[in-house]
């Protein structure tokens, strides 16, 4: 039974044992920005889970990209635990690869020190004023690119993954609503591909072949004036020449439509509970769920535009978007994608993927309820399941896959 699923594959010069790879879900396991036990543990326990590739999700290239005080930033300083981490998930027979971006007008200014972004304006997540970026910014940051993968290099992961989408700051510079510069990196789609490219060859450059270099990338922002589409199928032109191993094809803005990257609702309630943050935790409760909209979860909700995207394009292509199901993920492999990445299976359960080689399972227990994602920009993600702090009246809510009775 899946035999796509469980055959080999290979990206870039790294082999992994079957076509799964564990998402870039943040974790939210670092405080203090370092690589704690309890993120060298959750990724041990996936890649024992039978995962083919694990992925460290949502680590900085540079302070200022910083926008959670739990997040990971690279630096030499972080080489040692991240060679323990490495070292482990390899003794489990998995890969791993590291996710890498710059989180742009979305700083936190508490953790970041200044808010950078392709245009001005006023930055809800401080509250503060985003800086135009300068000529040096841009080459500041590019360099950082470079500087996390020679240190991804020499903490022993197999890939990167280079976070171009969900609006932060490489997605950015591509939209044309939260880009309105004058110069070389602002106007025509040519100039505002500019700075992902410039990233692109940097990381290329240090790579060197290895580690693997990953693209995420948006299919479509979600928003009306937002990328859609058509300028997704000339990013990806972009990356094929450029050279990369592969992509992963998802879609959505964090700060505009989120629930288009997860599908679902949010549980503002619990979100906001957890919130320590007192001026966030009233905006939440007062304002969330204006903004943050619910969008109906399918099962491989991504796939009609993901599907356009293969038709177009000889590079290897994993796909994310609502795999629940071995039956879904073998789908999705018979289309034509050569892996697929999994998120919220497997913060459910860490064996996921070894249970359906075993057939103990065939469907995920995950009921996309969103406690994980609403608990993960305070603390560390985790399934309500296994979550005994939450009351017991939200518990049989979450149990049933209904939101909060103040949320949507």
């Amino acid at each position: 039974m899946y035999d796509l699923l469980f055959s080999t594959g290979s990206i870039g010069r790294i082999n992994l044992r079957n076509r799964s790879i564990r998402a870039a879900a943040f974790e939210g396991m670092c405080p203090g920005n370092h690589v704690s036990d309890d993120l060298i543990n959750y990724h041990v326990a996936v890649a024992r889970g039978g995962i083919g590739m694990t992925t460290v999700a949502y680590a900085s290239v540079s302070k200022s990209g910083l926008s959670f005080p739990h997040q990971l930033y690279l630096t030499e300083d972080e080489i040692p635990a991240l060679q323990r981490l490495t070292g482990a998930v390899h003794k489990e027979g998995a890969a791993v690869s590291v996710q890498i971006g710059h989180c742009g007008r979305m700083a936190d200014v508490k953790y970041s020190g200044t808010c950078l972004a392709p245009s001005g304006g006023l930055n809800l997540y401080g509250p503060t004023w985003a800086k135009t970026m300068t000529q040096e910014d841009i080459r500041s940051v590019i360099g950082d690119f470079g500087k996390a993968v020679m240190i991804a290099r020499k903490a022993g992961f197999d890939a990167v993954e280079v976070h171009a989408g969900h609006g932060y700051l490489i997605s950015q510079f591509l939209c044309p609503y939260t880009n309105r510069r004058k110069d070389q990196y602002g106007g025509s789609f040519e100039n505002r591909s500019r700075f992902l490219k410039e990233v692109i060859r940097e990381v290329l450059h240090q790579a060197n072949g290895d580690p693997a270099v990953i693209v995420k990338m948006n299919m479509r922002d979600g928003f009306s004036r937002g990328s859609d589409i058509d300028e997704a199928i000339e990013v990806v032109k972009i990356l094929e020449t450029e050279g990369v191993d592969a992509l992963v094809l998802s879609g959505g803005c964090v700060s505009k439509t989120p629930m288009y990257v997860m599908r679902g609702s949010m549980p503002i309630k619990a979100m906001a509970h957890y919130m320590k943050n007192p001026w966030m935790r009233t905006g939440s409760r007062l304002f969330a769920r204006f903004l943050i909209k619910p969008k109906p979860f399918s099962e491989v909700f991504f796939l009609e535009d993901a599907l356009k995207i293969r038709s177009t394009t000889m590079l290897p292509l994993i796909y994310v978007g609502g795999l629940k199901s071995g039956v879904a993920i073998e789908q999705v492999l018979q289309k034509g994608f050569e892996f697929v990445q999994i998120a919220r299976a497997l913060v459910h359960d860490p064996g996921f993927v070894g249970k359906l080689k075993t057939g103990e399972v065939t469907v995920s227990g995950c009921n996309t309820a969103n406690f994980c994602i609403a608990h993960m920009y305070s603390g560390q993600m985790i399934c309500f399941q296994h979550h005994h702090d939450i009351p017991e009246s939200w518990r049989q809510k979450f149990m049933n896959g209904r939101s909060l009775p103040d949320d949507h």
